[in-house]
């Protein structure tokens, strides 16, 4: 009954080598951990890596104008629709190895063993390493995946580089993009020709740690808004100035962080989930001072949610702390470029069918909602089903100090690959 499981957990090997030479490849000695850098040698090198393992397995290799790379087993069926497994493969600044990664390495290895198990599908199984999917170096969400499914908007291709100051139009070229593409909205996978997507990712909290579970079946990816640089206008001042004759615009950024985390205390009471984050959190470098007060401030904030309804809420709710700071401290913000994204939710019927996998290999999973984003919620937007594997991570992530065993990895891989052979092989 767990023959295809087995032939899963006898690659142990294959992908602890896998994610070793990911790791070598991309680490920093600067940073601690890995940077594989958006459009950058970092990124590329996890690009050539996955293309090398999947032409040993005699995978199809395609890219789209985005350069994302398409590794293909090929099915009975050419012409139906394709299931497509993966993830990105870039990282933030000096993070952790598997963030992205995992779902790339899981889509090869579930291909891997059910080759050697011998099991055919009735349509072709793309495992897609996705570009660009950390929004931190061009302050742009799904870039890879937005690119792919044409929703990309053309404005995002003037975005600088966080590092370099360069757009993100001249970074896809000296890749080999093809911006124009994305200008005219062209769309390389369409509901037409990808069935189904699905994504195995380390989770981003300890909550499977502290459930005791390796895995989980992922409920729905939280929809949010996002102001990248938001500025606080007041006036500089002496440090003995008088309370009432301030305008300060450092305790302005302080009363509404603290107004923003007591709503999310009061939420969490109620049982409500949403997370709110301040990235990015300082006065002007170039003129700050002990003994200046500040008259200009900048944040990042990141607000999220797993309702429609409650981040239109959340909306409303800022805008109202922010007239009232406004007016009590003599401030002005600018809030400058919003970005968001609406709720994704895992088709229900997938996400049964993946919960039944891990009962049927005798795998306990829980369902958990992810508190992070996912290159899952763009396919969802553009009509695309999508299923989610959660791997327990006790360490959280976007740092160096993520975790991943290689064999929790392979329970989550084991539980797509018996997806696979259940619901798209020759005899389903």
């Amino acid at each position: 009954m767990h023959m295809l499981k087995n032939h899963v957990l006898d690659l142990h090997l294959q992908a602890s080598q896998l994610f070793d030479e990911l790791r070598a490849g991309s680490v920093d000695a600067v940073n601690r951990g890995v940077t594989r850098d958006t459009y950058g040698k970092g990124e590329q090198f996890g690009h050539e890596l996955v293309e090398k393992h999947a032409r040993a397995l005699g995978l199809e290799i395609r890219r789209d104008h985005m350069r994302n790379t398409y590794m293909v087993w090929p099915g009975l069926d050419r012409q139906a629709p394709a299931i497509v497994i993966g993830s990105h493969l870039d990282s933030v600044l000096g993070g952790g190895n598997f963030d992205g990664a995992a779902g790339v390495m899981a889509g090869l290895i579930a291909v891997q063993a059910l080759q050697q198990a011998g099991i055919k599908l009735n349509c072709d199984v793309v495992v897609m390493g996705i570009r660009a999917e950390e929004s931190i170096w061009f302050q742009v969400s799904y870039v890879g995946s937005r690119g792919a499914l044409g929703t990309l908007p053309a404005s995002a291709l003037q975005q600088r580089r966080i590092d370099t100051g360069r757009t993100l139009e001249e970074h896809m070229r000296e890749a080999g993009a093809d911006p124009e593409a994305v200008a005219k909205g062209v769309a390389y996978l369409s509901p037409k020709n990808v069935k189904a997507f699905l994504e195995l990712h380390i989770e981003q909290a300890p909550s499977l740690a502290l459930t005791g579970y390796a895995l989980a079946i992922g409920t729905g990816v939280p929809g949010h808004f996002r102001f990248p640089q938001v500025k606080i206008t007041g006036e500089y001042g002496h440090v003995g100035l008088g309370r009432r004759f301030r305008h300060d615009a450092g305790l302005a950024a302080a009363d509404l962080s603290v107004a923003l985390d007591a709503l999310w205390q009061q939420w969490e009471s109620a049982g409500r989930l949403m997370a709110c984050t301040f990235g990015e959190f300082h006065t002007n470098p170039a003129r700050h001072g002990m003994t200046i007060v500040p008259g200009e401030f900048q944040f990042s904030l990141d607000v999220r949610a797993y309702d429609d309804a409650d981040v239109a809420e959340l909306e409303q709710a800022l805008t109202a702390m922010v007239d009232k700071i406004e007016k009590i401290r003599g401030v002005k913000f600018d809030f400058g470029v919003r970005a968001s994204s609406k709720v994704a939710k895992a088709d229900p019927e997938i996400t049964q069918q993946l919960r039944d996998c891990a009962t049927h290999l005798g795998m306990k999973a829980c369902d958990l909602p992810s508190p992070a984003s996912h290159d899952s919620a763009a396919f969802c937007a553009a009509g695309i089903p999508f299923g989610f594997v959660f791997i327990r991570n006790p360490n959280g992530s976007h740092h160096p100090d993520e975790a991943m065993s290689t064999d929790d990895f392979l329970q989550g891989t084991a539980v797509l690959a018996q997806w696979l052979a259940t619901h798209v092989g020759a005899s389903s």
